[in-house]
């Protein structure tokens, strides 16, 4: 039986947990002096009140949009893919081999060939754990893990002995050519009279995140595949007795969650840096565990929690910009975040369940 309502699960208790976390956050910014409300009302500021702000807040939740929903397609399969980071990482060669080695007429061909390599290299590192557990018994966090830094370890040498130009010595790709250069949402508003600061990396890349959480929508919930992936999440052995294979379902649920991760490249590296640089993905793949947590694994529960955390970053740095507060403790204020709503998930949901059971009995 259903404990509680369904809205309450997926906003009144992510709400509550996000409200303990920013009450943590103002008691630990006034500890070191500071003034919590002036604090909170730089980060708004900084994150939502100008256009410059909502790009960079943008290109943020659109990375975190790639990873979250990467996170969730496994997490519906009982799989928990810490790999994201790396999966990311790959996908940016994807991108530069795309759009270094073939010449394009337009960035809209080049856009769609990225996304497809991008897409192709996360899922095929993506399944090579997923085959170590479907058919070795290897486990998905471990081999995950541990392909970060193989795929961190392959990345640097492919951009060092491959990829540099001649006389670089910083560890990055030559710039992609001009027609691949993606346009900004700043171009995309302006062309039709809406105003837009025209400093922030946020892309057309925006589009594609919010295209993939309606298809990951469908995917999961309306067809057989996707019922096929949440029957084995919710009970293996009763997924096996209905015919499904684990080791299907395992290869294809972990290629769907590196697919995505992958594609994130498409904002940083084809869209942002235009060029493949080490270390483009800063733990957007480990911030996408968060996301999908928060989110409760639904798209739309993904697409709110990357905005928030797109929120955090960039108020974040523009609180330790302007305030003597330093970025370490940004980075509390996140890990707060992502400790009530991930670790200290039950303590809320325990005492609201109790709370709506009491209401159910007193209405009758």
């Amino acid at each position: 039986m259903q404990t509680m309502p369904k809205w309450a699960d997926i906003l009144l208790i992510p709400l509550i947990n996000l409200m303990l976390a920013f009450l943590i956050s103002g008691l630990v910014i006034l500890a070191i002096g500071e003034d919590p409300i002036a604090a909170l009302s730089l980060m708004v500021d900084g994150a939502l009140g100008s256009s410059y702000g909502w790009g960079f807040t943008l290109y943020y939740a659109t990375n975190f949009i790639f990873t979250g929903l990467a996170v969730a397609v496994a997490f519906h399969a009982a799989l928990f893919n810490i790999g994201g980071e790396g999966q990311a990482a790959l996908g940016g060669l994807g991108v530069a081999l795309i759009c270094l080695f073939f010449p394009w007429p337009h960035w809209t061909i080049a856009l769609l060939a990225a996304s497809l390599g991008a897409a192709a290299f996360g899922a095929l590192w993506a399944t090579i754990p997923a085959y170590l557990q479907a058919k070795r018994g290897s486990h998905i966090v471990i081999t995950t893990i541990m392909f970060n830094f193989i795929a961190a370890s392959l990345l640097n040498y492919v951009l060092v002995e491959i990829l540099r130009p001649p006389g670089r010595m910083d560890p990055s790709s030559a710039g992609f050519p001009e027609a691949t250069h993606l346009p900004t949402i700043s171009d995309m508003l302006n062309a039709v009279g809406i105003p837009f600061a025209a400093r922030t990396p946020a892309n057309v890349t925006l589009i594609i995140a919010l295209i993939a959480c309606v298809a990951v929508y469908f995917l999961i919930w309306r067809t057989k595949l996707g019922y096929q992936i949440r029957a084995f999440g919710k009970s293996e052995p009763a997924a096996k007795y209905a015919g499904i294979s684990s080791v299907k379902i395992t290869m294809i649920a972990m290629a769907i969650s590196g697919g995505l991760a992958g594609m994130m490249a498409i904002n940083n590296v084809m869209g942002e840096a235009e060029r493949l640089v080490l270390n483009s993905v800063e733990g957007a793949g480990f911030i996408g565990i968060a996301v999908a947590l928060m989110g409760r694994s639904h798209p739309f529960g993904v697409l709110l929690a990357s905005l928030l955390f797109g929120f955090l970053y960039q108020g974040g740095a523009e609180l330790a910009l302007w305030t003597s507060i330093p970025r370490d403790l940004i980075v509390v204020i996140q890990a707060l975040v992502i400790l009530f709503t991930g670790a200290l998930d039950g303590m809320v949901r325990r005492p609201v369940e109790q709370m709506f059971l009491m209401m159910r009995k007193r209405g009758g």
